[in-house]
This record gives structure tokens, C-alpha cells and sequence, in this order.
């Protein structure tokens, strides 16, 4: 491989990318004048010197040496472990900013990837920008040189762990204790067995869940159960695959959220899917009921709907509520979540939603309005077989605007439906995810 120049060199930001980097050109003299360059750490309207830190054929990336003309929106990150750690990359944008640079991903990717513009661009959704991470999966590394156990995000090179004292992003029970949780690891016996710890809360209960490649000595569980007392947190061991999660202190968890606006709570497990971000969500399912527009007589469909989260609530409104996921343990919790809050008009079905959907009774009724709340990968599988004419309303809730984009265009392109309205939604501030929302109507 040849080596790359180090030298720093001046660079003009004219954009930001969709990964938080700022794009610039190689200038005119340069032997690659015109070439792209990714540049972390930069800003649109910046001048900086960058030193490069990889190339290919078509772009270059680079990482800010100095600032030499601030953007205005510019502001001073307040993490100490910004710019090593890859959890975030966007703590040097102000957040007001942050928010816009997202809806400009999501205008770019609708018009380039799907060919389709919406007839109105709502208005982002924001809600805390710190300590609103509820649920995540540290990285754990005993590293020999350092004689300490990291524990941490994955750095922006994510062949290494991050040696975090706190993060600011995290809920402060996690954020503020990631010292204590590494001096805990370092201390036991099969410090080197244990790959990652996820995390997640609910309302009442902020759980730990250690992966472990070996069997824990007696002495490491002791350790474990001695920590969750003393820092009030309840753990979970987790020597093989999901359905090996066990309780290992105390014996039972309550693990909900409350959805007040809606009288639901919403029951779950250590490793089940829930939204990261517990006002964003509360302020996405509003806008998603606000959408669809449900009538007390209509029958809505729910397809991705998981625990629950936009199903439940829309029982409240509707006549009836079908939810549909592929995961069959969420899809029994959904029951229990139905039964828990006493709803008699929603049902849930497990099925494979890339396969053929029309032989299935509940399918055969027919629906007013559809919820989509797909993967990163989209909903086009799905999409393609269904029968659409009849539905008034589509309502789209998306992790990832470039599959957003894709299935809009089919919609609108091959469907004949129009994008009514679009827009963002901050689920994770400070870093590059964009999460938004899309409504359809017939055209």
C-alpha cells in the first residue's frame, strides 16, 4: 500500500456530508485538483488545514488539523472524548444547526435516490440533546499496554475501544458510572471473557447485561451482585445466544415505560428493541397519530410494530389495530402489552414481511390507513405486495433516509400515490443518524 502524505495542506468546506464530515475539493495546483475530500471534524464555510488519512480512486478523507476560519456555527464540543470517540460527530455544530443538517439529508436523499420532492417539509422534532440515550452496547477490551479494561463506544477507528471516563449523550446513571463499570471489569477473573455490556432502562430500572464467553467464577459474580447493589442497578448475565439473558441480581425486574399521554405501559426485556430516545418517542408517536389522521371507525395496520410502541396508542383511537413483526418474542410481549392495558381491540401476528402476505386472514379484511416503522433496510419487500388502493393514508416512520427515499419513489413512481409531507425527527443528537417521517395519500 503506499504511503499517504501527512503534510497538512488548506482546505475550503463547502458542505456537509451525510456522516457529519465536511466535503471539500483539492484545490486548483494540487496534483488531484477537483478530488473529493471527506474531512472530519470540519464545517461547511470553514477554512482548514487537514492532513489526510486515507484515499481512494474517487475521494480522499482527511481529519481537521486547525481551524482557520470558524463557522459561525461553530461551538466548543462538551465531551472531552470528542473527536476520538466515533459515538458522536456533530457535538461541534450547534444543535438548532444539527437538526437542519439532517432535513438537508433527508431533502437530498428523497430528490437524488427516489426522484420525489414532498409537498410539505414539517417541522423537526427535537427533544433533550443530552442524557437521553436509554438504551446502547458498550464495547469491553482489556488492553495490556494501558494495564486497564476499557469500556466504551468503539472509536471513529472501530477496530479500538474508546477509553471513556463519561459520556454526555448517555442517561447519567450509565454515562456518569462508565469509570466505575471499567474498574469493575478490570477487577474480575475473566475480565478478558467479557466482549460487550448492553444497557438499557425503563422507567423504574437501569439494567446491565454482561456478555461472558466463559463461565463467571464465583468470585465475579459476587462482584456483580455487590456493584448492582451498591450503584442500583440490576443485571443480567448472558453466557450464549438471547435466549440465554438470565437475572442475575435481583430475580425479578421491572422493566416498562409509561406512554402517559396515551394510559399505556409498555412491559419489556433486557435485548428487546426500544426507542432510544424516551421524549423523542412520546413526541414521535404524537405526530405519527396526528398523520394518520385515525378514525374511531377505521381498521389500521401496524407492520415492523414490534412491543408495541405506536400499536397501543393507536388502539386507544381506532376501531381496531393489527400488528404485524417478524420477531416472534416481541410479538408475544405485544399480547402481553395488549393484555396488560386491558385492549380488546388490537391483535399481533409473527410473519416474515418479505414473504407473501395474502393468504393470511387478518390480511383479507382490509384497512383504512397503514403504519410503516421498517429496519434500516425499508419497507420495498413489503410494499411491493400489498394492496394499497383503499387505504387513505400511509404513514412511513424511517431509521434511515436513503431506504426512506427508495420506497417513496416506488410509492409515488410506481404506485401512484403522492408524498404529502416529510421531515426529520432528532431521535440521536450529536451524531449522524437521521431518523424521519413521511406521509402518503392517494394521488
Amino acid at each position: 500500500m503506499a504511503r499517504i502524505d501527512q503534510t497538512p495542506f488548506a482546505l475550503d468546506i463547502v458542505s456537509l456530508g451525510h456522516d457529519g464530515r465536511g466535503i471539500a475539493r483539492r484545490p486548483d495546483g494540487d496534483a488531484n485538483a477537483g478530488k473529493t475530500v471527506f474531512v472530519s471534524g470540519a464545517l461547511p464555510g470553514e477554512r482548514v488545514m487537514a492532513k489526510q488519512t486515507a484515499k481512494s480512486r474517487h475521494f480522499d478523507e482527511a481529519a481537521t488539523v486547525e481551524v482557520l476560519s470558524a463557522s459561525a456555527d461553530r461551538v466548543e464540543p462538551r465531551c472531552p472524548h470528542f473527536g476520538v470517540c466515533g459515538g458522536c460527530v456533530l457535538q461541534h455544530l450547534a444543535e438548532d444547526k444539527q437538526i437542519l443538517s439532517k432535513q438537508q439529508v433527508l431533502i437530498d436523499n428523497l430528490q437524488r435516490i427516489g426522484h420525489v420532492q414532498p409537498g410539505t417539509l414539517l417541522p423537526p422534532l427535537t427533544d433533550a440533546a443530552w442524557g437521553y440515550r436509554r438504551k446502547g452496547r458498550l464495547s469491553v477490551r482489556r488492553v495490556e499496554k494501558k494495564d486497564k479494561t476499557l469500556v466504551g463506544f468503539r472509536e471513529a477507528d472501530p477496530r479500538f475501544v474508546a477509553d471513556l471516563s463519561v459520556c454526555y449523550t448517555v442517561i447519567p446513571q450509565i454515562g456518569e458510572k462508565l469509570g466505575a463499570i471499567s474498574a469493575l471489569v478490570d477487577a474480575m477473573d475473566g475480565r478478558r471473557d467479557v466482549p460487550q455490556i448492553e444497557f438499557i432502562a425503563g422507567d423504574a430500572a437501569v439494567v446491565l447485561v454482561f456478555r461472558h464467553l466463559q463461565p463467571l467464577s464465583d468470585r465475579d459474580r459476587e462482584a456483580l451482585v455487590a456493584f448492582a447493589q451498591a450503584q442500583d442497578f440490576a443485571i443480567f448475565l448472558q453466557p450464549g445466544g438471547i435466549d440465554s439473558v438470565h437475572a442475575l441480581w435481583p430475580e425479578t425486574v421491572p422493566l416498562s415505560f409509561a406512554l402517559p399521554q396515551w394510559n399505556i405501559e409498555l412491559n419489556f426485556r433486557p435485548l428487546d428493541f426500544i426507542q432510544v430516545n424516551a421524549g423523542l418517542n412520546q413526541k414521535m408517536i404524537a405526530k405519527t397519530l396526528e398523520l394518520l389522521d385515525v378514525q374511531p371507525d377505521d381498521r389500521v395496520l401496524d407492520l415492523f410494530c414490534g412491543l408495541g410502541n405506536f400499536t397501543l396508542p393507536l388502539a386507544r383511537v381506532a376501531r381496531e389495530v393489527v400488528g404485524v413483526e417478524g420477531e416472534a418474542g416481541l410479538v408475544v410481549r405485544a399480547r402481553e402489552n395488549a393484555t396488560h392495558n386491558a385492549l380488546e381491540n388490537v391483535q399481533f401476528h409473527a410473519a416474515d414481511l418479505a414473504q407473501d402476505l395474502s393468504g393470511l386472514p387478518w390480511m383479507r379484511a382490509g384497512f383504512d390507513t397503514l403504519l410503516l416503522d421498517p429496519p434500516r433496510s425499508g419497507a420495498d419487500a413489503v410494499l411491493k405486495q400489498l394492496p394499497l388502493k383503499g387505504l387513505k393514508r400511509i404513514v412511513y416512520v424511517s431509521c434511515h433516509p436513503g431506504s426512506l427515499a427508495r420506497d417513496a419513489g416506488y410509492l409515488v413512481n410506481e404506485r401512484g400515490w403522492k408524498l404529502k409531507a416529510a421531515g426529520v425527527m432528532d431521535m440521536f443528537p450529536h451524531t449522524a443518524h437521521v431518523e424521519s417521517i413521511a406521509v402518503f395519500e392517494p394521488r
